[in-house]
């Protein structure tokens, strides 16, 4: 079970993602995404949106989605 937030802290950081600057006040806002719980939110999130950009939906976050899952295996 993931602490109360994670998941909605990754999905408001996923959006962010097109505007890098409003995308680093939300981590440094919402420090959930740095744990392990907020890790997992975030590959769920992923994960989830990838599946709609496979589906034509989202494409403006394909690139964004592209480097963050290079992020996301770095941590």
């Amino acid at each position: 079970m993931s602490p109360h937030g994670a998941p909605r802290a990754a999905t408001l950081y996923v959006y962010s993602l097109l505007l890098p600057n409003v995308a680093a006040r939300v981590c440094a806002a919402l420090p959930v995404l740095g744990s392990p719980a907020g890790l997992a939110a975030e590959g769920t999130e992923y994960a989830m949106l990838l599946q709609t950009v496979s589906r034509g939906d989202n494409l403006t976050l394909a690139n964004a989605l592209r480097a963050w899952s290079k992020e996301i295996r770095r941590r």
